[in-house]
């Protein structure tokens, strides 16, 4: 005789086992301590099919109608706090609809006809990384135009320009800040290209095969926002791939944010203090009273190991699997919830320390002016002005800064006949380039560093945005 716990579980099983899951079974088993994220998703679903239930003749239109409204019942039992979850009942499913026939009686019971918790399951989850798909991009939005209005505030702003973390040419802050947002776009993008693909409903597609039931799958696929039903039934049970392209893309996404997140790190510290960080995004230190810790930007930066390790973990686990469903398909969504999560709050982090970020515009340029940044342009004058080949120019250039940090100046600090010691065909026009404003205004080749061309790219993605 089994106790009340089987009964419960040989309810959703069926007559073919005779004894429940004992404890260790019954945990290995059970996802409702993850899955029950998917119940919004879940009773959309079902509704959705109920529905179509009812306008091809298989369900009756007082039982799609019970159905309906018993939904709506657990759908708000759910979000009050008041639903009951079970797991004995195993998962989402069966936890909404045993409720459902504590609330409607027998009409719940048809509501499963025509469809498996393989297709359930499967819809379920297209559905809730889809809505976070449209997260992620409405989210990059906002991060975008935090980034714009630091490149309109400083499209002119000199600073430092790094190859290897050594100071290379001079660039603008705006032109900096604009890099970010061409890659955060590339990220949004990425959402949104993954998102036509999973749009397609497994609904209907059953246990493997399909049913016998003469179901309207483009109906269940409209109504739950789908572009199309999905063509093979086991292709629809089988796959997870929009929810790995969902983490390919976080994972692309968080290396571009933990980039940022570095820099804010590097920029914030006394050693540079380019920037600094508002009170909201900072800690302080409990026994060393001067410090002011960037944490929130380090978490970022941390977060990347999260999603990476999620995007790893779903590989593995669809890597070896037959058509069509498996149990381990059940370990797909945890790692998603969680690299969900993890994406949606950096996002959000970023884009409050970027909103609030403080610049240090004298010392963006007194950096800028130092470590010979103009040495690329005495050498492009060279080769421009003098004739010189650009061997023989980067050859004479490599002299003159030599020849400047032994006086321990900078490039424009030498005297014309000291240069001139080097090569006789450099004249005083040499000076109107080795100026690192002089030097900035001068990249103007499209997508360069001039200020007029960060303008520029600032007001088409304004106007892309608008």
């Amino acid at each position: 005789m089994t106790d009340s716990k089987d009964k419960a579980s040989n309810a959703m099983w069926g007559g073919r086992f005779a004894a429940g899951p004992d404890a260790i079974m019954e945990a290995i088993n059970a996802s409702i301590g993850f899955d029950k994220r998917l119940y919004a998703q879940d009773i959309r679903g079902s509704r959705a099919h109920a529905a179509m239930l009812a306008a091809t003749g298989i369900l009756t239109s007082s039982d799609a109608e019970a159905i309906r409204e018993g939904l709506l019942t657990v759908l708000s039992e759910i979000e009050a706090g008041d639903f009951p979850f079970s797991t004995a009942l195993e998962d989402i499913h069966m936890n909404v609809e045993s409720r459902l026939k504590a609330l409607i009686g027998e009409p719940a019971g048809r509501l499963h006809t025509a469809r498996s918790r393989n297709d359930q399951v499967a819809t379920d989850f297209r559905l809730w990384v889809r809505d976070q798909a449209d997260a992620a991009i409405a989210a990059f939005d906002g991060l975008i135009r935090a980034l714009l209005a630091q490149a309109e505030a400083g499209a002119d702003w000199v600073m430092p320009g790094f190859t290897h973390l050594q100071t290379a040419q001079p660039v603008t802050w705006g032109h900096h800040m604009m890099a970010y947002v061409e890659m955060f776009a590339r990220d949004q993008n990425r959402f949104a290209d993954a998102r036509k693909r999973m749009n397609e409903s497994p609904l209907g597609a059953a246990a493997l095969a399909g049913t016998g039931f003469a179901i309207d799958r483009h109906m269940t696929a409209e109504a739950l926002g789908f572009d199309r039903p999905m063509a093979n039934s086991l292709d629809a049970v089988s796959d997870r791939d929009f929810a790995l392209e969902f983490l390919s893309a976080a994972t692309i996404a968080s290396v571009h944010l933990s980039r940022l997140a570095e820099e804010l790190v590097i920029w914030s510290s006394a050693q540079f203090r380019f920037v600094a960080m508002s009170d909201k995004w900072s800690t302080g230190s409990s026994i060393m009273p001067q410090k002011r810790n960037p944490d929130a930007a380090e978490l970022i930066r941390a977060k990347i190991g999260r999603i990476m390790g999620a995007t790893v973990a779903l590989f593995t686990v669809m890597k070896g699997l037959p058509l069509a469903y498996s149990k381990d398909m059940q370990e797909d969504k945890e790692q998603v919830f969680d690299a969900a999560d993890n994406l949606m709050l950096a996002l959000a982090a970023m884009t409050g320390m970027i909103s609030d970020l403080t610049v240090n515009r004298a010392k963006l340029e007194a950096a800028a002016s130092s470590g010979f940044s103009t040495a690329t342009d005495l050498a492009d004058w060279l080769v421009r002005e003098a004739g010189l080949p650009f061997r023989d120019a980067h050859h004479v250039t490599g002299t003159l800064v030599a020849m400047a940090e032994a006086k321990g100046c900078d490039l424009p600090d030498l005297s014309l006949e000291e240069m001139r010691s080097v090569n006789p065909a450099i004249d005083e026009r040499i000076f109107g380039v080795l100026g690192v404003h002089n030097s900035v205004a001068s990249r103007q080749s499209y997508g360069g560093t001039a200020p007029d061309q960060v303008r520029a790219q600032i007001a088409r993605w304004k106007e892309r945005l608008a």
